[in-house]
């Protein structure tokens, strides 16, 4: 008897340590290893650069789309500009005119 209340004893002093590493255990397994972890920051620096190049390229478009809309400015159009999106869009051609497609 005095050797299971001895090892019962040993079990009850154990428990909180041991506790404790697996609570640290798992807490560092998940910084090296999770979803956000040391070995994530591969495939973060990735996407960083793949929509860094996205942006750049939305960049360009949204600049060339407000280049086109200060030409359409009601107070100064481009004339030629209004021109091709009129005859573009509405389909106007004079019947002295030829159409040379450029598609």
């Amino acid at each position: 008897m005095g050797g299971a209340a001895r090892s019962f004893g040993l079990m009850r002093r154990a428990f909180w340590p041991a506790l404790a590493l697996i609570v640290v255990g798992n807490f560092a397994g998940y910084a090296v290893a999770g979803p956000n972890g040391l070995l994530a920051w591969g495939g973060y620096h990735r996407d960083l650069q793949a929509r860094k190049l996205e942006l750049a390229q939305l960049e360009a478009q949204k600049q060339q789309l407000r280049h086109r809309s200060a030409l359409l400015d009601p107070r100064k159009a481009d004339p030629d500009m209004a021109d091709e999106l009129v005859r573009r869009d509405l389909g106007l051609v004079r019947p002295d005119e030829v159409i040379v497609p450029l598609d």
